[in-house]
């Protein structure tokens, strides 16, 4: 069985086609699912996803790239991740590719991320992008390690995984692994310690191939599964069994 450790059902270009996305999965051997927070003006949609449906889970927190909405603070996340449902923290992070010009404000946010994680207990959804140094450095001055916490959709290079394996952090990958120029992320997944991997879509993104450029969507995350035991020379079935007990053994959810 496979887990997407990672998506958005509650966007509209899937939520609008829910019954169908979760038979696919059903019909895929994808087990479960983590609907992830990108801000807190949506969070109750997200939230009311992980409720009515036993084998989905959900995070609360607020994306890097997302201006003009509510703030949080550390106080309000802990609050929203105190629910059985809610596993995680984020996600959160930096990302530098977006957006220009003064920052600041996405470092405070990233802090107060880590901030909750730790308060609350519940490990941290990392997005990174064109920031990771900075990432690397707030994570280090915050504290992440004694919480840990997975970095998705990984694109980073083999050093930057390494730093981030010593904080505790799990190393996800998504369909850009399928692509055929993403060399970096090949190696990374080759390179990774078995127990420290996870898989996921970020749907309704990146579809692996042979969906490139289509719709993502949860069942589609056993082509990332294929991909990085063909990378690792392995069976399916063993990264099936691996990403399962490593989503488990994080989220600490059974």
């Amino acid at each position: 069985m496979f887990i997407d450790s990672h998506c958005h059902l509650d966007f509209p270009d899937l939520a609008a086609q829910l019954p169908e996305l979760l038979q696919n999965m059903q019909s895929g051997q994808v087990t479960h699912a983590l609907c992830v927070s990108v801000n807190l003006e949506d969070f109750p949609r997200v939230l009311a996803l992980a409720e009515a449906h036993p084998h989905l889970f959900a995070s609360a927190g607020v994306h890097p790239d997302y201006e003009n909405v509510r703030e949080p603070d550390a106080a309000c996340l802990a609050e929203l991740a105190d629910h059985p449902k809610v596993i995680a923290i984020g996600e959160t992070g930096l990302d530098y590719f977006r957006l220009q010009g003064d920052l600041e404000w996405q470092r405070e946010r990233f802090r107060q991320h880590i901030r909750a994680a730790r308060q609350c207990g519940k490990p941290l959804i990392i997005h990174t992008r064109a920031a990771s140094a900075d990432t690397l450095r707030i994570m280090e001055e915050e504290g992440a390690d004694r919480i840990g916490g997975v970095m998705h959709c990984f694109t980073e290079s083999w050093e930057v995984a390494q730093r981030a394996l010593e904080m505790n952090f799990y190393i996800s990958f998504s369909g850009i692994v399928t692509f055929k120029n993403a060399k970096i992320v090949k190696e990374v997944a080759q390179r990774m310690p078995a127990e420290r991997i996870l898989i996921e879509t970020d749907s309704p993104y990146l579809a692996p191939v042979p969906y490139r450029g289509k719709t993502n969507q949860p069942a589609f995350v056993r082509h990332v599964a294929e991909e990085i035991a063909r990378l690792r020379e392995v069976s399916l079935e063993e990264i099936a069994s691996t990403t399962t007990n490593n989503f488990f053994n994080l989220f600490k959810v059974a």
